[in-house]
């Protein structure tokens, strides 16, 4: 599992660059990729990342927070709804199990 959030936050500091080249139009774009690595950082430095129940637990913690909180983006609600879509996502492929082997830049 930390292979696969390691391979996302490389992604989205990517797709961050790309977007941050592109200009005023792409603005939305860097804040779903900053969200993105803002939540697989999170996940990744988590203490419970090994342990299935304890990892869930822990995210779900984390998606029950009021405030999210990251210099540099463009729109604060943005990038919070980005990250609560990014957990909730975390959140179902951890109760599953599944999805952590596809290590590709797109998904």
């Amino acid at each position: 599992m930390r292979t696969w959030l390691e391979s996302r936050m490389a992604a989205a500091a990517q797709e961050q660059i790309y977007a941050d080249r592109k200009g005023r139009d792409y603005r939305d774009d860097y804040d779903k990729a900053a969200a993105e690595g803002y939540v697989c950082g999170l996940a990744r430095r988590s203490p419970s990342v090994e342990d299935q129940a304890s990892f869930v637990a822990f995210l779900t913690t984390q998606l029950a927070k009021d405030d999210y909180l990251l210099a540099g983006v463009n729109d604060d609600r943005r990038f919070e709804r980005e990250v609560r879509a990014c957990l909730r996502k975390l959140i179902k492929q951890a109760k599953a199990n599944d999805g952590f082997a596809n290590l590709a830049h797109f998904q």
